[in-house]
């Protein structure tokens, strides 16, 4: 019985060890891919993102869910510039960025509010340094522009490079 206690409680010492250290180790984690351009869902997913704008609400709801917001626009556009899909990438990047710029005012407005937003700035920083890495190793990849060319209708040039270079410098303000 005495034998079964111990080897429990090492356990549990173990794992709550185990996942301490864990925690304070871990980097900003961006999330997995959800529904892309040209899925089904993908319009359903675009109308539920707005809803959902009204269920974060209050100062650090609504840092949250820009936030989130950013983070999955960005990895919207780094997997389809992976996949050469230059001209959804360009508008995911750009969601993205609208997304990052809302978040910071909402982060003043919680400190004009008196909240504790130091851990929150925390965030923003792991965040913005996440996304730049992210946004540098895009880079490498990308054409410095690309010509749409629709049927029928007139060409659109993308600078890549240079949209990617002021999403840089949009998530640089925030780490500096």
């Amino acid at each position: 019985m005495k034998k079964w206690f111990y080897i429990l409680i090492c356990s549990l010492l173990f794992l709550i060890l185990a996942t301490s250290f864990s925690f304070a180790e871990s980097d900003y984690v961006l999330p997995y891919p959800s529904s892309m351009p040209g899925s089904k869902f993908y319009q359903i997913r675009l109308i539920w993102d707005e809803v959902k704008k009204y269920w974060y609400f209050g100062s650090f709801g609504q840092f949250e869910y820009n936030l989130k917001q950013s983070d999955k626009y960005l990895v919207e556009a780094k997997t389809l510039f992976e996949y050469k899909q230059y001209l959804l990438g360009y508008k995911a990047l750009k969601r993205s960025n609208d997304y990052f710029t809302k978040v910071n005012p909402y982060l003043n407005k919680a400190r004009i509010e008196n909240k504790n937003i130091s851990q929150r700035q925390n965030i923003l920083k792991e965040a913005a340094l996440k996304h730049i890495e992210v946004l540098k190793k895009t880079k490498q990849d990308v054409p410095e522009v690309f010509v749409w060319q629709p049927e029928k209708l007139s060409s659109t040039m993308l600078n890549l490079k240079k949209s990617i270079e002021e999403s840089i410098k949009i998530r640089k303000k925030f780490y500096e």
